[in-house]
C-alpha cells in the first residue's frame, strides 16, 4: 500500500500517527529509498478526485512531507517544481502550509516568490468569506514571504501594492488583523505609495477606532491595545498621509466617549513623532486650535494630560531640524499663538486657566532647549512684572506655581544630574537670576507661616536654582539650605508637615550635589540642636534626627553623622536623660547603616570599635548601681543589638572569630561583669544583657566556633531552656527564645540533634512531658521546634506532638497560638543572619497539620473548635496562596467559623486568606457568598470588638467581590453592603473609612455598564 494511502486512510483516525507517515516518508526520500517524482505521480489519482475533501488531504500529505524535510535537501529546481505544482493547487487544502514551507528555504528564489504571491492573489480575491483558521494560515504566509523576500515583493510595484491591500481588506478577526497592520505598515514605509496613498490610508483607517474587547480567558491574549498600537503604527507610517489622517482625527476629538478622545491624541502624538517637519508645519496650528479644548475645558485629567503630551509632541517634531532655518521659522510658527494665548491667560492669575497655561508652558518647554528658550523669553519677563504688581497672596500664589512650571523644564536642559540633556544653548534663566532668586527668598522666609502652599512652591524654586549646572554660586546655595535648616529646625509646622518635609527632602537633593556646603551649614546647624542634656518634655531632637539621618545620603556625609552620632551618644550616656534620647541616636545610627554598603565600607573598623565600646559600658552598668540607666533598658538593649548585628554581619572572618568568643563576656574584663549563663540569682538588670548576646550570636557565621561547643552547647541549651522557663519579664524571656530557637537551628549539627530533641521529649524531663508542661514551657517547645522545623528535621514526629498539645484543656490555648510563631518571619532567625530556612518548610508544615486539624475539628466540641481554628490561622497566614488552592474545599468551612471567633487577630488573618482564595477562586467563595457578607459587614461595623487591621481587612474583602463573583450573584446584597458603609465612614481610623469609601463605590458601580461597551 502506498504511503499516500495510508496517510489517507489514517488521518480521520489519528492525526498523529499520519503525521508520522509523512515524517517517515520525508526519511525515504531522503535515505533515496524512495524519488521525489514517485511521490508526486503517487498522488495523481488523489489530486483529480472529484470530491474536494480527498484532494485536500493529498495535498496536506505532500506538504506535511516537505516540512519533514530537512532545509537543504531539495535542490532549487525541485523548489521550482513544487512550487508551480502547489500554486495550482492553492485552494485545496494544505498547499498554504507547503507553501510556507518551500519560501522559508534558501533556495527560493524571487521569481518562485512572484509565483507563489500571484497565485495567492489570483485565488483568494474574496479571501474574508474562508474560515478565520484558514486566513491565518494565509496571512501567515503572506508576511513569511514579507519578512524573507522583501525585495521581490517590493519589484512588483504596484501590483504586489495593490493586490496585497486587496486582499487583506476588510479582515475582522484580532489576531489576523495583528498580520495585516504589519504588512501593511512595511508597504507604506517602503513601497512608492505615490497614487495609492488614499487607498492604503482607507484600508487601515477603516479600524479606527479600535473597539475591540476580548473576551474572558482569552488564550491568544490580543489585547485592545495591542491593536490600537499597531493600527497608530500604520496611521502615522507616512506623512503621505497627513492631508487624510488629521482632518478625521480632529473630527473623532467630538466624539462622547473618552477613549476615544484619548485614542485620537495618542494616534495624533505619534504621528506628530513621525512625520516630517514641512507637514507637521503646515498643520501644527490647526492641531493646536483643536487640542487645547481638552486641556483648557479639562473633563478627564488623563485627557488634558495626554493632550499636553501631544502638543510637546508637535513642538518636539519642529525642534528637530538641527537648527536650520526651517525647523527655527517652524517652531516659532507654532510656539507664537501659544504664548500669546497663555500671556492672555496668566493676566488674570486667579482663574483656572492661568493654571492651565502654566501646564502648557511646562509641557512646551520640556520639548527641546530651543523651545524652553522661547518659553522664557516670552512668558517670564511678563510673569515677573505681573507678580510684582499683585495686591494679594492669592495672586502672588498662582503666578509663583505658574512661574515654576515654567521654569521646571531647566532641569532637563541645565541640570547637574547625569540624566539631564545638555544644551548647548546658554541658561535662559541668566538674565533673570537675581530677580528670581529675591522673589523666591523673600516668599519662602518673609511670608506668613500659615502660608505653607505659596512657601512650598517657593522653596521648590529655590532647589530648582540649586540644582542647575552653573547657575547659582556656592554662596548662593549656601544661603538658600540657611533657609532650608531654618524651617526644619525652627519652623511651627501648625500641623502640616508639608514645607518641612519639603525642606528636608531638598537638603537631601543638595547633598548629592553638593554635599561640602551640607557639611559646611547644615551639621553644625542641626548638630547645635541635639542636646547634651535637657528638659523630659523636650522632643525636638527627633525632628533633628529624622533630618539629619534623611539628608547622610552621600558616603561623606554620612561618615561625618556617624561620627558625630557616637560622640554625641557618648556625651548623652554620661548625663541624665530621658530614655528616649539615646535610644533615638541609636535608631538613627541604624537608619544610617542600614542605607550603607557596610561590607565595602573603609570605616567599618572603626564603627564596630565603638559599638564594642558601648556594649561594654553596657555591661559594666548593669553591674553597677548609680551609673546611667538608659543603658540598661530593654529597648535601649534591642536597638544597641539590631545596631550590633548588622555591624558584626559584614566582619571579616577573623574579627567575627573573635566576637563569638565575646558572645556572653561582652567585651568586659571577667572580673568586672560575670557572663549570665549558668550563674544564680543575678539580677535583672543583668539578665538584660542577654538581649545583647542574641543579637551578636544572630550576627555570627554558622561555621565559626562558639564559646561552648557540642555536646557543651547541649548545656548552653538546656540553660537556655531553663532561664526561659523561669524569666518573668516578657522582653528578656522572648530574647532568650530566639536565641535557643537560633543555637538549634544555625549553630547545631546533624550528628548532634538529638540533644535537642532529648530537651523536648525525653522522659521524665522533656519539656512535653506532662508534669512538665506549663506556660512558658509551651512557648519554649514551640521556638525551638522553630528551630527545627525551618531545617526539616523530625518534621512529621514534631509537628503531630505539638498538634496533640491543642487537646490540653490548660495550655492548649497557648499552644494553638504557637502554630503562627513557628513560620513568621522573626528578625533573629532569619536569612540575613545565616539561619537555615529549607525552600519547602511551609509547604511541609501545611501538608501535616491541615488534614489532622480538618479531621479533628469535625468530632470536637465548641471550645476545642476554638483552638483549631487559632491554630489553623497561624499556620494559613504565612501559607502561599498556591499551596493552599488544592484544600480548598477543606479550608473555606473552616475559615468561615474562624470568622465567629472573638479573637480580632485570628480574624484579621482568616479574612486576608479569604480574600486570597477569592482572587484566586472565586467560583468557591460564590456558593458562601451570603454568610461571607453578613460576617464582614459586622466585623468592619464594629471597631470595640475588632482591630483596626480586622475591620480594613473585611473591608477590602467585601472590595474583592465585585469583578470576580459574577454580578446577578452580588446584586441582592448590594443594598445591605452599601447602607452597610455608610455606617463605616464614622470609623475612628482613616485607613478604614478611606477602604470603606472605595468599597461602597465598588459596590454601587455593580450594574452600572463599562465604558465603550
Amino acid at each position: 500500500m502506498s504511503e499516500v494511502r495510508t496517510y489517507l486512510l489514517t488521518v480521520d483516525r489519528d492525526i498523529g500517527e499520519a503525521s508520522l507517515i509523512a515524517q517517515g516518508t520525508a526519511s525515504k526520500l531522503e535515505s533515496q529509498q524512495l524519488t521525489l517524482i514517485g511521490l508526486v505521480q503517487s498522488l495523481g489519482e488523489y489530486i483529480i478526485d472529484e470530491d474536494a475533501t480527498i484532494r485536500s488531504k493529498a495535498v496536506t500529505f505532500l506538504s506535511q512531507v516537505i516540512g519533514a524535510l530537512s532545509p537543504t535537501f531539495l535542490s532549487r529546481q525541485q523548489i521550482q517544481v513544487l512550487c508551480q505544482f502547489l500554486c495550482e493547487r492553492i485552494e485545496d487544502g494544505g498547499a498554504v502550509a507547503g507553501l510556507t514551507r518551500l519560501q522559508e528555504l534558501e533556495r527560493c528564489n524571487k521569481d518562485m516568490v512572484i509565483l507563489i504571491l500571484r497565485a495567492m492573489l489570483e485565488h483568494f480575491k474574496n479571501l474574508q468569506i474562508r474560515p478565520q483558521s484558514e486566513r491565518l494560515q494565509i496571512l501567515e504566509l503572506l508576511n513569511g514571504l514579507m519578512s524573507k523576500h522583501r525585495s521581490a515583493i517590493k519589484s512588483m510595484q504596484s501590483e504586489s501594492l495593490v493586490g496585497i491591500t486587496d486582499l487583506v481588506s476588510g479582515e475582522k478577526d484580532p489576531r489576523n488583523l495583528m498580520i495585516v497592520f504589519s504588512i501593511l505598515k512595511v508597504i507604506m514605509v517602503e513601497w512608492d505609495i505615490v497614487g495609492h496613498v488614499e487607498t492604503l490610508f482607507d484600508a487601515v483607517f477603516c479600524y479606527f477606532p479600535i473597539t475591540f474587547r476580548p473576551p474572558p480567558d482569552d488564550p491568544y491574549g490580543i489585547t485592545a491595545q495591542d491593536l490600537k498600537s499597531r493600527l497608530r503604527g500604520c496611521i502615522a507610517a507616512t506623512p503621505y498621509f497627513a492631508p487624510y489622517a488629521f482632518p478625521q482625527l480632529i473630527d473623532k476629538l467630538d466624539s462622547l466617549s473618552p477613549s476615544v478622545k484619548k485614542d485620537v491624541l495618542q494616534t495624533i502624538t505619534a504621528c506628530a513623532s513621525s512625520y516630517d517637519i514641512p507637514t507637521m508645519n503646515h498643520y501644527s496650528i490647526i492641531l493646536w486650535d483643536s487640542v487645547k479644548y481638552e486641556i483648557l475645558n479639562v473633563q478627564e485629567e488623563d485627557l488634558a494630560e495626554e493632550a499636553l503630551v501631544t502638543i510637546r509632541a508637535i513642538a518636539e517634531r519642529l525642534s528637530n531640524g538641527q537648527a536650520s532655518a526651517i525647523s527655527i521659522t517652524s517652531l516659532a510658527t507654532y510656539m507664537r499663538p501659544i504664548m500669546k494665548e497663555c500671556n492672555e491667560y496668566l493676566q488674570a492669575p486667579q482663574h483656572k486657566r492661568s493654571k492651565t497655561a502654566g501646564q502648557i508652558l511646562n509641557s512646551i518647554g520640556t520639548a527641546s532647549s530651543i523651545a524652553l528658550s522661547s518659553v522664557v523669553r516670552s512668558v517670564v519677563p511678563q510673569l515677573l512684572t505681573l507678580y510684582q504688581d499683585a495686591d494679594s497672596i492669592s495672586k502672588q500664589r498662582a503666578l509663583l506655581e505658574a512661574l515654576f512650571q515654567t521654569l521646571q523644564p531647566t532641569l532637563i536642559y541645565h541640570g547637574r544630574t547625569s540624566s539631564a540633556k545638555h544644551s548647548d544653548l546658554e541658561n535662559p534663566l541668566e538674565p533673570f537670576k537675581d530677580t528670581l532668586f529675591e522673589i523666591f527668598s523673600q516668599a519662602l522666609m518673609s511670608t506668613a507661616e500659615q502660608e505653607i502652599s505659596f512657601r512650598v512652591v517657593a522653596l521648590k524654586s529655590l532647589l530648582l536654582f540649586c540644582c542647575l549646572q552653573d547657575y547659582l554660586q556656592d554662596s548662593e546655595i549656601g544661603m538658600a539650605v540657611q533657609y532650608f535648616d531654618e524651617i526644619v529646625l525652627s519652623e511651627n509646622t501648625l500641623g502640616r508637615d508639608d514645607l518641612r518635609n519639603a525642606a528636608i527632602q531638598a537638603l537631601i537633593d543638595i547633598s548629592r550635589i553638593k554635599p561640602a556646603i551640607i557639611l559646611e551649614v547644615t551639621f553644625p546647624a542641626f548638630m547645635a540642636k541635639l542636646p547634651d542634656s535637657m528638659p523630659m518634655d523636650n522632643v525636638d531632637y527627633k525632628i533633628t534626627l529624622e533630618a539629619l539621618a534623611r539628608i547622610s545620603t552621600e558616603p561623606s556625609t554620612s561618615d561625618t553623622l556617624i561620627r558625630r552620632l557616637f560622640s554625641r551618644l557618648d556625651v548623652v550616656l554620661s548625663t541624665s536623660v530621658p530614655l528616649s534620647y539615646p535610644q533615638a541616636i541609636l535608631s538613627t545610627l541604624y537608619y544610617v547603616f542600614n542605607q550603607r554598603s557596610l561590607k565595602s565600607d573603609p570605616n567599618l573598623g572603626i564603627y564596630f570599635d565603638k559599638i564594642v565600646g558601648i556594649i561594654n559600658r553596657a555591661a559594666i552598668t548593669s553591674t553597677k548601681a548609680g551609673l546611667s540607666m538608659a543603658l540598661t533598658e530593654p529597648q535601649t538593649m534591642e536597638l544597641l543589638g539590631r545596631l550590633s548585628c548588622l555591624t558584626v554581619r559584614t566582619l571579616d572572618a577573623y574579627t567575627r572569630q573573635s566576637v563569638s568568643q565575646q558572645v556572653y563576656t561582652l567585651f568586659s574584663d571577667g572580673a568586672i561583669f560575670v557572663p549570665v549563663p549558668f550563674m544564680e540569682n543575678v539580677s535583672e538588670t543583668q539578665r538584660r544583657t542577654m538581649i545583647l548576646s542574641t543579637y551578636l550570636l544572630a550576627g555570627v557565621a554558622k561555621d565559626i566556633p562558639l564559646p561552648y561547643h557540642y555536646p557543651a552547647s547541649a548545656v548552653l541549651l538546656n540553660e537556655l531552656v531553663r532561664m526561659s522557663l523561669l524569666e518573668p519579664s516578657h522582653i528578656i524571656r522572648h530574647s532568650l527564645l530566639q536565641q535557643t530557637a537560633l543555637l538549634v537551628n544555625k549553630f547545631t549539627p546533624d550528628n548532634c540533634l538529638h540533644y535537642v530533641t532529648d530537651v523536648l521529649w525525653s522522659s521524665p524531663a522533656g519539656l512535653l512531658g506532662t508534669d512538665n508542661l506549663s506556660f512558658n514551657s509551651v512557648r519554649a517547645v514551640f521556638w525551638i521546634a522553630k528551630g527545627l522545623l525551618l531545617r526539616l528535621v523530625d518534621a512529621d514526629e514534631l509537628l503531630h506532638r505539638l498538634l496533640g498539645l491543642l487537646n490540653n484543656k490548660i495550655y492548649g490555648n497557648t499552644a494553638a497560638r504557637g502554630f503562627a510563631l513557628l513560620l513568621a518571619p522573626d528578625e533573629i532567625v532569619s536569612k540575613e543572619n545565616g539561619a537555615v530556612i529549607r525552600l519547602l518548610t511551609k509547604q511541609r508544615v501545611f501538608n501535616i497539620c491541615i488534614p489532622e486539624i480538618a479531621n479533628t475539628f469535625r468530632k470536637s466540641d465548641t471550645m476545642l473548635k476554638s483552638t483549631l481554628l487559632i491554630a489553623l490561622s497561624g499556620i494559613l497566614r504565612s501559607t502561599a496562596i498556591e499551596v493552599l488552592m488544592p484544600e480548598i474545599e477543606t479550608l473555606l468551612p473552616l475559615l468561615l467559623q474562624s470568622l465567629h471567633l472573638d479573637d480580632s487577630d485570628v480574624k484579621a488573618a482568616s479574612i486576608e486568606t479569604i480574600t486570597m482564595i477569592c482572587q484566586e477562586n472565586p467560583v468557591a467563595v460564590q456558593e458562601h457568598i451570603s454568610s461571607l457578607v453578613r460576617q464582614l459587614l459586622k466585623c468592619a461595623a464594629d471597631p470595640k470588638s475588632n482591630t483596626s487591621k480586622a475591620r480594613y481587612n473585611a473591608l477590602r474583602c467585601l472590595r474583592s467581590f465585585p469583578g470576580k463573583i459574577k454580578e446577578r450573584t452580588l446584586l441582592p446584597f448590594q443594598g445591605a453592603v452599601t447602607r452597610g458603609m455608610l455606617m463605616i465612614l464614622d470609623d475612628p481610623k482613616r485607613h478604614v473609612r478611606k477602604e470603606a469609601v472605595e468599597c461602597r463605590s465598588s459596590w454601587l458601580n455593580l450594574d452600572e455598564p463599562d465604558e465603550d461597551d
